[in-house]
């Protein structure tokens, strides 16, 4: 009898071995807070996969900008040694300059314009030219139209920005931009910003609602201006060691979770920011809600010129004839 139980003991450890085999969990990171809109679409994405595939995928996360900054986790993912990044398009085009396109300044005209480009036609086009550079892009997700931020002054004007040293993501297009509104970019990595602010290395800086939120700049930050001078989109970058592995059935649940990611990260953008503004000034901070966009969209006319040769005035049009 003990015999048997030992063997039937040994059998059912084997399989229990066998099945712990079967599960996959895949790093993701992400720049922000566990509960930001980051964070939400993250874990909408892997719980959708972990449905999907009867538990034998599941993640493991990383917010906070744990596995380094977004260039550092993009670089990561193409090499193989993260799976998953939920990332702005801030440092993409390093990768796959076809993306640099959706940074240009006022390009978008609001959320609903920016969002139909990004599920229509020309976004999808550029999401196919990932695998070629050694990244899987999922699905595009969100991070929201950037607002600038400084510890000095109002900005209404172009001209009140003139000569604010501020943090910018690693992007020449947003750089050329900001150049000409005055501003003195810094391209610095995201996890070091905090405390570049509060040392007064750099004046401001510029970002969404829920980034504004999350990483708490309402601490070291006085002035909130509502330029939404960029839309930023995001990300969901799968690693092709990862994509590789997988049956066309996962790979069919893999781009359905991050669509699903992807809506539900665009939600979470829209609740900070019908709700965050509020926050902010609880917070202590001056908020400007209008600011002369003609006089920034005027300043743009060298910046555009330059655009218009780097991507082509035509494929500029395309996008804001979008309706």
């Amino acid at each position: 009898m003990k015999v048997a139980n030992l063997v039937l003991g040994g059998a059912l450890a084997a399989l229990g071995v066998g099945a712990q085999a079967q599960t996959t969990t895949l790093k993701i990171g992400y720049a922000t807070a566990p509960d930001s809109h980051y964070g939400v679409g993250s874990k909408v994405f892997c719980d959708q996969v972990e449905k999907g595939t009867q538990g034998r995928y599941k993640c493991q996360y990383f917010p906070n900008s744990a596995l380094g900054g977004e260039r550092e986790q993009i670089e990561a993912v193409q090499l193989g040694t993260q799976d998953l990044v939920n990332t702005s398009t801030g440092p993409v085009g390093n990768f796959v300059p076809e993306v640099k396109i959706v940074d240009i300044p006022f390009l978008f005209r609001d959320y609903d314009h920016a969002r139909k480009v990004m599920d229509g036609p020309i976004g999808q086009g550029i999401l196919a030219k990932f695998p070629s550079k050694g990244i899987v892009a999922l699905a595009w997700t969100e991070n929201g139209f950037r607002h600038m931020t400084n510890s000095k002054r109002d900005i209404v004007k172009p001209e009140d920005a003139k000569g604010l040293k501020m943090r910018t993501m690693e992007n020449k297009v947003h750089m050329d931009g900001y150049r000409a509104f005055g501003i003195l970019p810094t391209p610095m990595a995201f996890p070091e910003l905090f405390g570049a602010l509060q040392q007064g290395t750099v004046d401001g800086q510029e970002n969404p609602i829920p980034v504004i939120l999350s990483a708490k700049f309402a601490q070291v930050q006085k002035h909130l201006s509502l330029t939404g001078h960029v839309y930023s989109p995001a990300l969901l970058l799968l690693s092709p060691k990862v994509w590789n592995k997988l049956s066309d059935s996962d790979k069919k649940v893999f781009v359905q979770a991050a669509q699903a990611a992807g809506a539900a990260q665009r939600k979470k953008v829209n609740e900070d920011e019908a709700n965050g503004i509020a926050q902010l000034e609880q917070q202590g901070m001056k908020v400007i809600k209008t600011v002369d966009k003609p006089a920034f969209q005027a300043a743009l006319k060298v910046p555009y010129e330059g655009y218009a040769k780097e991507f082509g005035a035509d494929n500029i049009k395309k996008i804001q004839d979008v309706k």
